[in-house]
């Protein structure tokens, strides 16, 4: 796998610390690693943004944006507030097909969930994944309210022909209430895709070193790591 496109159900799941995750696995197995972020909304020019996070947590990636947007709003939206040109799925493709010419692995990180627009055409992270031909991996949040959202999220790439490997659960609380617990069995269920990871809670606050531990840990094989959803499913599971 060269390029993988993450995704979410929605902003604040966690998609930025799997990002990171995955790019730490491949890094620690010697792979020359990009991560892509095509438009970064919330952040000023001379502010840390998402890929500065995954450089902080996975180490030294090679770091590619297309644009930023100040306000912390749907790409579309930023760019049309701030008068400044959109970005759109074609040239997320081309930027990332020529990333993965060099690299072993290109991560593309969008913005939000899979249908947020990023021009005024209704052109989505979707297309462009579409375009390039890429997996994308959807990141969910544990607990009551992520089947709905992960179900749709999943069915959407499906209609368009997009492969969806599986799910991480991004953010895995310390003590997860009945809805957490009962998710872990029914998440691959409702999506028809396998459980690819768990992270735990607060895994963005920890060094390099502890959170490429956690990263092996909390990643299935597929991903580059040793996370046995059986296993962790039988151990929580209600």
């Amino acid at each position: 796998m060269t390029l993988l496109v993450i995704t979410a159900t929605g902003t604040g799941v966690g998609k930025t610390v799997v990002t990171a995750a995955v790019a730490a696995l491949a890094r620690a197995q010697g792979r020359r690693v990009a991560v892509f972020k095509p438009a970064q909304t919330g952040v000023g020019d001379d502010e840390p943004g998402d890929v500065d996070e995954v450089v902080r947590l996975a180490g030294p990636v090679t770091r590619r944006e297309l644009a930023r947007y100040p306000d912390p709003l749907s790409p579309a939206t930023a760019a049309r507030r701030a008068g400044m040109p959109p970005v759109r799925p074609p040239a997320m493709a081309t930027a990332a097909g020529r990333l993965a010419e060099i690299h072993d692995l290109v991560l593309v990180e969008g913005a939000g969930g899979l249908l947020v627009r990023f021009d005024d055409r209704g052109g989505t992270l979707a297309d462009a994944a579409w375009a390039l031909g890429a997996p994308v991996l959807v990141v969910v949040p544990a607990g009551l309210g992520t089947l709905n959202a992960t179900a749709l999220t999943v069915e959407a790439l499906r209609h368009r022909g997009i492969p969806c490997p599986g799910l991480v659960i991004g953010s895995w609380p310390r003590e997860p209430d009945l809805a957490a617990r009962c998710n872990l069995v029914d998440l691959p269920e409702v999506a028809g895709v396998p459980l690819l990871g768990v992270l735990p809670e607060g895994a963005g606050r920890l060094s390099r070193e502890e959170f490429l531990t956690v990263a092996r840990r909390g990643l299935a094989p597929e991903l580059g790591g040793e996370f046995d959803a059986a296993a962790f499913t039988a151990q929580y599971a209600a």
